[in-house]
């Protein structure tokens, strides 16, 4: 059996791998087991593997390099177009089979274990923060309905909170649901308060994240993000195919040589989208305290476009920027041009 390609289609426990030769006769439909999966592809010759970029990918990805085998992640978007009618285990595999032999398809590159436990801490600490907002909104929502109003932020809650307690006029049920949260949002703090000790340590030995962290509006919780994601920045041929990865462009719509651009695409990845607009945000509030070259053009953009219109153009120009400070191997220049 002579294969050259095989599309294989991950699952939790059943797999379903699809090859073909160099003319590309389908000459292997299996479906694979766990445990199968290291005995069956240790004994095949050095082939080319394509794979959908979904749970699990990477892992299976440096499995499978290891053994000899060249494998490509992809978009599972971009395979779709490949899927003949119908919807099955046998249909995705050979799609991703006839995907990852073309000669202009785009491949996700293969995450090292460092990268994905660094990743694997961002999402914990993001999903952590959404778990203290919620913990902090429940007891502010609880509070008010005292007559008891705190000003923004955790501490002031904490400090209303505890003031709260210590009323003996609140019936005891409020009381132990009081102690409840308020327990909740300092273990949350705490846990949170570890995993920034954690990036930070990594962010110190990092050489490409301290240059990040450089650039206004990218700290360390950023920059580690970028840095871990994107390890090689050559995937890309321009800051503005950067940007477009992110989702941070515009989408066009053209036909008949007139060119239309909507809103942003939202595509890519959402969560380093979220956070350079997130600092584009913490820059343009104070952009007209710290006059440099880039606040002066959000200044403006102020004054023709909406503030939040402005937030997403500068988190375009961050990305931008940050794609060059990789790209390149410089460190930020805030009065030259990186970009």
């Amino acid at each position: 059996m002579n294969i050259a390609t095989i599309g294989l289609d991950l699952a939790k426990s059943v797999f379903l791998a699809h090859g073909v030769d160099e003319v590309g006769k389908t000459v292997l439909v299996k479906k694979l087991h766990r445990k199968q999966m290291l005995p069956f592809f240790s004994k095949l010759p050095p082939c080319l593997i394509g794979v959908e970029a979904c749970a699990t990918a990477h892992h299976w990805a440096r499995t499978l390099i290891a053994m000899g085998h060249d494998v490509r992640i992809m978009p599972p978007s971009y395979v779709k177009g490949y899927v003949k009618r119908g919807k099955s285990d046998a249909l995705d595999a050979e799609a991703i089979c006839e995907a990852v032999q073309r000669p202009t398809m785009r491949f996700v590159p293969v995450k090292t274990v460092e990268q994905q436990s660094i990743l694997m801490a961002h999402r914990t600490r993001s999903l952590l923060v959404r778990q203290r907002t919620m913990s902090a909104n429940a007891l502010r929502a609880h509070l008010a309905e005292y007559g008891q109003v705190a000003n923004p932020g955790i501490a002031n809650l904490v400090k209303l909170a505890d003031k709260a307690f210590a009323d003996e006029a609140l019936p005891t049920y409020a009381h132990r649901a009081l102690e409840i949260l308020i327990r909740r949002i300092a273990e949350l703090s705490e846990e949170i308060g570890a995993l920034d000790q954690e990036l930070k340590n990594w962010h110190a030995g990092n050489e490409a994240s301290r240059r990040l962290a450089a650039i206004p509006g990218v700290g360390v919780i950023t920059a580690t993000a970028i840095a871990a994601t994107v390890t090689d920045p050559g995937q890309f041929r321009s800051g503005r195919q950067f940007a477009a990865w992110i989702g941070l462009t515009p989408q066009q719509q053209s036909t008949g040589g007139k060119s239309r651009l909507g809103g942003i695409s939202k595509q890519g990845d959402r969560y380093l989208r979220r956070l350079l607009v997130v600092g584009a945000t913490a820059v343009m509030r104070h952009a007209k305290r710290n006059p440099t070259p880039m606040t002066d053009w959000v200044n403006g953009l102020l004054e023709k476009k909406p503030f939040r219109l402005v937030s997403v153009a500068l988190a375009n120009k961050l990305a931008r920027i940050a794609w060059v400070v990789l790209a390149r191997g410089e460190t930020y220049r805030p009065y030259g041009l990186n970009a």
